[in-house]
């Protein structure tokens, strides 16, 4: 349906932020649950935030709470990640979706297509 493409990944040192992106190249609902998750090296890809189309809650995951924000852009059709005092176990590859299944405090799930995503890599 619509075709989202990750970006603003990147080297960072422990500390650092980094702005993730993901464009829309079609309009997304309004009412559209929105999401971002990642893959750690080894690891299951988990979700980390959404964020609801009715309420305009974000839910986050327990790991990134308090550094991670998530927003969106009605005017450019763009979602937001913002991501604060980096961590090496925030390495890896951060994925976004459109139209989740779930998005709460504890289940954050999606049954889509994943794209490509952007490789988040936090090293000294």
């Amino acid at each position: 349906q619509v075709q989202l493409v990750e970006s603003g990944g990147g080297l960072v040192q422990p500390g650092g932020s980094l702005r993730l992106s993901c464009a829309a190249s079609g309009s997304i609902a309004d009412y559209s649950l929105i999401g971002w998750f990642r893959q750690a090296p080894g690891k299951e890809r988990e979700g980390i935030s959404c964020l609801t189309g009715d309420s305009g809650t974000t839910f986050y995951h327990e790991s990134v709470k308090g550094r991670f924000t998530m927003s969106r852009d009605y005017a450019s059709n763009t979602v937001y990640l913002q991501i604060n005092n980096l961590k090496p176990e925030d390495t890896g590859v951060y994925y976004c979706a459109a139209d989740l299944a779930l998005c709460g405090d504890y289940q954050i799930a999606y049954f889509g297509s994943w794209g490509q995503g952007t490789q988040v890599t936090v090293s000294s």
